[in-house]
Protein backbone atom coordinates (compact mmCIF):
# COMPACT_ATOMS: atom_id res chain seq x y z
CA UNK A 1 0.00 0.00 0.00
CA UNK A 2 1.49 3.71 -0.93
CA UNK A 3 0.16 6.94 -0.48
CA UNK A 4 1.19 10.54 -1.86
CA UNK A 5 4.72 10.61 -0.81
CA UNK A 6 5.51 7.21 -2.94
CA UNK A 7 5.54 9.66 -5.84
CA UNK A 8 6.29 13.03 -3.96
CA UNK A 9 9.98 12.22 -2.68
CA UNK A 10 11.64 10.68 -5.70
CA UNK A 11 10.95 14.73 -7.20
CA UNK A 12 12.26 15.79 -3.71
CA UNK A 13 15.07 13.51 -3.32
CA UNK A 14 17.00 12.46 -6.84
CA UNK A 15 18.75 9.64 -4.36
CA UNK A 16 15.46 8.15 -3.10
CA UNK A 17 16.14 4.97 -5.52
CA UNK A 18 13.09 3.99 -7.11
CA UNK A 19 10.92 5.30 -9.83
CA UNK A 20 7.31 5.42 -8.58
CA UNK A 21 5.82 4.36 -12.21
CA UNK A 22 8.28 2.19 -13.76
CA UNK A 23 9.50 -0.04 -10.61
CA UNK A 24 5.46 -0.93 -9.83
CA UNK A 25 2.52 -2.37 -11.27
CA UNK A 26 -0.46 -0.44 -10.16
CA UNK A 27 -3.05 -2.54 -9.16
CA UNK A 28 -6.19 -0.43 -7.31
CA UNK A 29 -6.79 3.16 -5.81
CA UNK A 30 -8.80 1.87 -2.53
CA UNK A 31 -9.39 5.25 -0.91
CA UNK A 32 -9.38 9.17 -0.84
CA UNK A 33 -9.40 11.71 1.71
CA UNK A 34 -10.18 15.42 0.58
CA UNK A 35 -8.10 18.09 1.70
CA UNK A 36 -9.60 21.54 2.74
CA UNK A 37 -8.12 24.84 3.02
CA UNK A 38 -9.23 26.50 6.67
CA UNK A 39 -8.78 29.58 8.60
CA UNK A 40 -8.70 31.21 11.14
CA UNK A 41 -11.74 33.31 12.12
CA UNK A 42 -9.98 36.29 12.12
CA UNK A 43 -9.20 36.37 8.63
CA UNK A 44 -11.54 38.56 6.61
CA UNK A 45 -12.20 35.75 4.01
CA UNK A 46 -14.92 34.09 3.24
CA UNK A 47 -14.36 32.05 0.12
CA UNK A 48 -11.44 31.03 -1.82
CA UNK A 49 -11.63 34.41 -3.35
CA UNK A 50 -11.03 36.68 -0.92
CA UNK A 51 -8.51 34.86 0.67
CA UNK A 52 -6.12 34.99 -2.47
CA UNK A 53 -7.42 39.39 -3.09
CA UNK A 54 -6.02 39.28 0.68
CA UNK A 55 -2.75 37.79 0.10
CA UNK A 56 -2.19 40.14 -2.72
CA UNK A 57 -3.12 43.53 -1.11
CA UNK A 58 -0.88 42.41 1.65
CA UNK A 59 2.47 40.00 -0.13
CA UNK A 60 4.18 38.04 3.15
CA UNK A 61 1.97 39.19 5.58
CA UNK A 62 -0.43 35.71 5.32
CA UNK A 63 0.80 32.59 6.98
CA UNK A 64 0.16 29.06 6.57
CA UNK A 65 1.01 25.94 8.19
CA UNK A 66 2.67 22.32 7.27
CA UNK A 67 3.24 19.22 8.12
CA UNK A 68 6.72 19.63 6.91
CA UNK A 69 9.04 20.67 3.58
CA UNK A 70 7.23 17.82 1.14
CA UNK A 71 4.24 17.09 3.23
CA UNK A 72 0.84 17.15 0.81
CA UNK A 73 -0.43 20.15 2.87
CA UNK A 74 3.12 21.96 2.09
CA UNK A 75 2.80 21.05 -1.74
CA UNK A 76 -0.66 22.26 -1.69
CA UNK A 77 -0.55 25.59 -0.55
CA UNK A 78 2.71 25.92 -3.01
CA UNK A 79 0.09 25.11 -5.69
CA UNK A 80 -2.29 27.40 -4.49
CA UNK A 81 0.61 29.70 -4.32
CA UNK A 82 1.85 29.26 -7.92
CA UNK A 83 -1.56 29.22 -9.20
CA UNK A 84 -2.56 32.66 -7.70
CA UNK A 85 0.53 34.65 -8.20
CA UNK A 86 0.49 35.34 -4.04
CA UNK A 87 3.22 35.74 -1.75
CA UNK A 88 1.95 33.60 1.85
CA UNK A 89 4.44 32.39 4.38
CA UNK A 90 5.22 28.89 5.16
CA UNK A 91 5.77 27.51 8.70
CA UNK A 92 6.83 24.05 9.01
CA UNK A 93 5.40 21.81 11.92
CA UNK A 94 6.24 18.69 12.82
CA UNK A 95 2.73 16.97 11.35
CA UNK A 96 -0.58 18.35 10.17
CA UNK A 97 -1.97 17.79 13.29
CA UNK A 98 0.67 20.47 15.10
CA UNK A 99 0.07 22.48 11.84
CA UNK A 100 -3.72 22.31 12.91
CA UNK A 101 -3.34 23.25 16.08
CA UNK A 102 -1.22 26.18 15.87
CA UNK A 103 -4.15 27.34 13.36
CA UNK A 104 -6.26 26.96 16.31
CA UNK A 105 -4.22 28.49 18.58
CA UNK A 106 -3.93 31.63 16.12
CA UNK A 107 -0.35 30.90 15.36
CA UNK A 108 -0.91 30.81 12.19
CA UNK A 109 -3.64 32.30 9.08
CA UNK A 110 -4.03 28.86 6.93
CA UNK A 111 -3.89 25.41 6.75
CA UNK A 112 -5.17 22.65 4.46
CA UNK A 113 -5.72 19.91 5.80
CA UNK A 114 -7.39 16.60 5.59
CA UNK A 115 -11.41 17.61 5.31
CA UNK A 116 -11.78 14.64 8.38
CA UNK A 117 -9.36 16.17 10.58
CA UNK A 118 -10.87 19.97 10.01
CA UNK A 119 -14.32 19.21 10.04
CA UNK A 120 -14.98 19.33 14.13
CA UNK A 121 -13.22 22.63 14.37
CA UNK A 122 -15.25 24.03 11.41
CA UNK A 123 -18.97 22.88 13.15
CA UNK A 124 -17.68 24.55 16.28
CA UNK A 125 -17.09 27.68 14.62
CA UNK A 126 -13.45 27.79 15.72
CA UNK A 127 -12.36 27.56 12.24
CA UNK A 128 -13.29 28.37 8.66
CA UNK A 129 -13.57 26.67 5.88
CA UNK A 130 -12.97 28.11 2.47
CA UNK A 131 -13.08 25.32 -0.16
CA UNK A 132 -12.89 21.39 -0.46
CA UNK A 133 -9.81 20.61 -2.45
CA UNK A 134 -11.44 18.28 -4.83
CA UNK A 135 -13.46 17.73 -7.80
CA UNK A 136 -16.58 16.29 -5.54
CA UNK A 137 -17.72 17.53 -2.17
CA UNK A 138 -16.50 16.21 0.98
CA UNK A 139 -19.10 13.78 2.71
CA UNK A 140 -17.28 15.72 5.92
CA UNK A 141 -18.59 18.47 4.90
CA UNK A 142 -20.99 18.71 2.67
CA UNK A 143 -21.96 22.62 2.69
CA UNK A 144 -18.36 23.92 1.63
CA UNK A 145 -17.56 24.19 -2.09
CA UNK A 146 -14.56 22.26 -3.82
CA UNK A 147 -12.04 24.35 -5.58
CA UNK A 148 -13.97 23.87 -9.17
CA UNK A 149 -17.27 25.47 -7.82
CA UNK A 150 -14.38 28.62 -6.69
CA UNK A 151 -12.95 28.73 -9.97
CA UNK A 152 -9.89 26.79 -9.39
CA UNK A 153 -10.14 23.64 -10.47
CA UNK A 154 -6.73 22.70 -11.00
CA UNK A 155 -5.98 23.15 -7.40
CA UNK A 156 -7.08 19.77 -6.12
CA UNK A 157 -4.67 17.80 -3.05
CA UNK A 158 -6.07 14.58 -1.66
CA UNK A 159 -4.83 12.12 0.36
CA UNK A 160 -5.31 8.56 -1.13
CA UNK A 161 -4.09 5.44 -0.68
CA UNK A 162 -2.87 2.90 -3.59
CA UNK A 163 -2.42 -1.31 -4.16
CA UNK A 164 1.02 -1.62 -5.75
CA UNK A 165 2.57 -4.85 -7.24
CA UNK A 166 6.26 -5.10 -7.97
CA UNK A 167 7.13 -4.31 -12.07
CA UNK A 168 6.55 -6.94 -14.36
CA UNK A 169 3.68 -8.95 -12.00
CA UNK A 170 1.69 -10.98 -14.87
CA UNK A 171 -1.47 -9.32 -15.92
CA UNK A 172 -3.54 -12.16 -14.60
CA UNK A 173 -2.51 -11.24 -11.18
CA UNK A 174 -2.69 -7.66 -11.21
CA UNK A 175 -6.42 -7.61 -12.82
CA UNK A 176 -7.65 -10.52 -9.93
CA UNK A 177 -6.09 -8.08 -7.44
CA UNK A 178 -7.66 -5.03 -9.05
CA UNK A 179 -11.08 -6.73 -8.62
CA UNK A 180 -10.79 -8.10 -5.58
CA UNK A 181 -9.58 -4.89 -4.20
CA UNK A 182 -12.26 -2.76 -5.70
CA UNK A 183 -15.11 -5.12 -4.29
CA UNK A 184 -13.93 -5.22 -0.50
CA UNK A 185 -13.62 -1.45 -0.84
CA UNK A 186 -16.90 -0.96 -1.71
CA UNK A 187 -18.64 -3.72 0.38
CA UNK A 188 -21.68 -2.28 2.63
CA UNK A 189 -19.61 -2.17 5.77
CA UNK A 190 -16.22 -0.89 4.53
CA UNK A 191 -18.00 1.73 3.22
CA UNK A 192 -19.58 3.26 6.22
CA UNK A 193 -16.15 3.01 8.23
CA UNK A 194 -14.68 5.31 5.48
CA UNK A 195 -17.60 7.38 5.54
CA UNK A 196 -16.92 7.83 8.99
CA UNK A 197 -13.82 9.23 8.83
CA UNK A 198 -14.70 11.53 5.19
CA UNK A 199 -12.97 8.76 2.94
CA UNK A 200 -14.51 7.18 -0.46
CA UNK A 201 -13.86 4.23 -1.79
CA UNK A 202 -11.56 3.66 -5.02
CA UNK A 203 -12.69 2.36 -7.83
CA UNK A 204 -11.01 2.11 -11.23
CA UNK A 205 -9.28 -0.70 -13.44
CA UNK A 206 -5.17 -0.83 -13.17
CA UNK A 207 -5.06 1.62 -15.88
CA UNK A 208 -6.99 4.18 -14.07
CA UNK A 209 -4.57 3.59 -11.20
CA UNK A 210 -1.90 3.81 -13.23
CA UNK A 211 -2.88 7.15 -14.98
CA UNK A 212 -4.20 8.77 -11.41
CA UNK A 213 -0.38 8.04 -10.51
CA UNK A 214 0.88 9.96 -13.37
CA UNK A 215 -0.90 12.86 -12.81
CA UNK A 216 0.11 13.21 -8.86
CA UNK A 217 3.76 12.92 -10.49
CA UNK A 218 3.48 15.15 -12.60
CA UNK A 219 1.80 17.73 -10.76
CA UNK A 220 3.39 17.47 -7.11
CA UNK A 221 7.01 17.35 -9.30
CA UNK A 222 6.18 20.50 -10.99
CA UNK A 223 5.35 21.91 -8.19
CA UNK A 224 8.35 21.31 -6.28
CA UNK A 225 10.41 22.43 -9.21
CA UNK A 226 8.74 25.72 -9.17
CA UNK A 227 9.18 26.73 -5.69
CA UNK A 228 12.38 24.60 -5.68
CA UNK A 229 10.93 22.89 -2.58
CA UNK A 230 14.38 19.86 -1.41
CA UNK A 231 14.24 17.57 1.24
CA UNK A 232 15.39 18.38 4.48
Amino acid sequence: MAAPPVVINPHLNPKAGYDPLRDFSAVALLSSIPNVLVVHPRIAAASLAELVQLARGAPGKLTYGSGGVGSTNHLAAELLKSMTRTDILHVPYKSATVALTGLLGGEIDIVIVAASSAAPYVKDGRLRALAVLDAKRSSAMPDVPTSAEARMPQLLAVNWSVLLAPAGTPRAIIEKLNAEAVKAMNAPDLRERLAAIGSEPGSGSPEDTAAFLRRESEQWGKVIREAGIKAE
